[in-house]
């Protein structure tokens, strides 16, 4: 790995900055899913369909989230998400999406994810992050980092985004970048951002692809300077992933997830 770490650092990172001194070559918070269960102390599954408040997430996604192990178990020391064609409520698509709310919340640092992204026209997954209190107001206002998504119809192209009030998708003026990645969806490859102060840095297997630059001018253009959490979800068809439609034959899908690591960012020079 590129990135290099110092000892010694003290961690004011995550869940509002409450760790202690120690070595900073290791995480501050990880999961290597080598259990047998989910580890609840970590993630929670979130269950619904955005209903009533926002049906299908404000996207016209067409999963119901569960957190049954048919959408989302351990095996053999990997995290399984799979979708499924099989009809809950009135979603005709069950899935699953993990958050790190309240058990996993940073202010900076290196978040990387070890994943095997599936394929199939109408998939959307992605590795996303929200902030934990919406300081700013509610979305784009508080800012989101897209450090992965994935859209079946275009295989092999991976995206890197940020949204804030200045720079968000229904304006156009996302700032994001994207790589081609041809393997994708047959070996596992690691997604990672550097955030700091300012600026966040994308990096796919450790090349880096994009940076998004603190402007210095408020909240508007730059709302990461709260904690965010964490998301793992596999969503189906919606405004981006269901453009040309979903192939049914792609089910059942499965997205894996080797680990997930956060590290605090040396100190700088």
């Amino acid at each position: 790995m590129t990135f290099k770490y110092l000892t010694g650092l003290c961690l004011t990172g995550a869940l509002f900055g409450l760790f202690s001194c120690t070595d900073a070559n290791k995480p501050i918070w990880q999961d290597e899913f080598d259990g047998d269960t989910l580890d609840e102390s970590k993630w929670t599954a979130y269950v619904g369909d955005g209903c009533p408040q926002i049906c299908g997430f404000g996207n016209h996604e067409l999963q119901y989230y569960t957190d049954s192990p048919e959408n989302v178990k351990l095996e053999d020391g990997k995290l399984v998400i799979t979708a499924r064609k099989d009809s809950m409520k009135n979603s005709a698509y069950t899935s699953a999406k993990l958050v790190t709310q309240h058990k996993g919340d940073w202010k900076y640092g290196r978040i990387e994810v070890r994943a095997k992204i599936p394929s199939g026209k109408g998939n959307w997954p992605a590795i996303w992050m929200l902030p934990t209190k919406n300081s700013y107001g509610g979305w784009p206002r508080s800012g989101e980092i897209d450090i992965m998504e994935h859209v079946g119809y275009d295989q092999g192209n991976m995206h890197g985004t940020v949204h804030t009030e200045s720079f968000n998708h229904i304006k156009g003026t996302q700032k994001g970048d994207s790589i081609q990645i041809a393997d994708i969806s047959d070996k596992f490859h690691v997604y990672a951002i550097e955030w700091s102060a300012n600026k966040i840095d994308f990096f796919m297997d450790d090349e880096h692809y994009h940076t998004f630059e603190n402007t210095g001018n408020g909240p508007d253009d730059w709302p990461f300077d709260q904690p965010f959490y964490l998301i793992l979800n596999l969503a189906v068809g919606g405004d981006w992933g269901g453009k040309y439609g979903v192939a049914n034959d792609i089910f059942p899908n499965r997205y894996e997830i080797d680990y997930v690591r956060v590290f605090e960012l040396p100190a700088a020079e």
